[in-house]
């Protein structure tokens, strides 16, 4: 979790060094609080400071409040996507989808899938999803806009639509597990090759 620190939000005071130690026991305490069952509406500083075992000074040192800290947990929850390698839309876009809805932290369902009812109930938490999403989804929107520009893809291409073509059937299968004879393995290159037949220039 190196990059806690990167991602803290709230600035320190000069000349006192940050601890990694406690970044990291603050966000594994809000992530355990969580997963356990604690509502974000109802999750306090305090709770987070007595799990993590620091004061809430510590806490608040490192971020302005809840709803950052929440920000950045979930980010780290959700992990850094992949890099896309650039030889091809093809190969990015199938790398990219194949980590959309797949989270090796064993906490991630049970957190997300309390998090979205949230998300259609609450403007704040709304604005928090889209926090954690959209470097996500930019990283897609990147792909596709290289390949207009370099001619693999049709120069009238909505990009956010086809970053909703895309995603949208990968979100469904893995969140909501909603079709079962789909194969996981091969989703992403099945839904990439079904996209990439309306978008690619002809």
């Amino acid at each position: 979790m190196s990059d806690m620190t990167s991602q803290a939000a709230a600035p320190r005071s000069p000349g006192r060094p940050r601890s990694s130690r406690a970044d990291e026991a603050i966000i594994e305490a809000t992530l355990d609080l969580l997963a356990e069952g604690a509502k974000i509406d109802t999750l306090s500083i305090e709770a987070i400071a007595s799990r993590a075992g620091v004061g809430k000074a510590t806490i608040y040192r490192r971020w302005p409040g809840k709803d950052a800290l929440l920000r950045d947990a979930l980010a780290i929850l959700k992990g850094t996507p992949p890099t896309p390698i650039g030889r091809s839309v093809r190969e990015d876009l199938v790398l990219l989808l194949g980590a959309v809805g797949r989270n090796t932290d064993p906490r991630s369902e049970k957190i997300m899938s309390c998090l979205l009812p949230e998300v259609n109930r609450n403007q704040d938490r709304y604005e928090l999803y889209q926090g954690v999403v959209e470097p996500r989804r930019a990283r897609v929107r990147e792909v596709l806009e290289r390949g207009v520009r370099n001619g693999e893809l049709r120069t009238d291409l909505d990009i956010e639509l086809a970053l909703a073509l895309l995603t949208g059937p990968m979100l469904i299968q893995r969140v909501l597990r909603w079709h079962p004879e789909l194969d996981d393995d091969v989703l992403a290159e099945r839904v990439v090759d079904g996209v990439l037949e309306g978008i690619r220039a002809r």
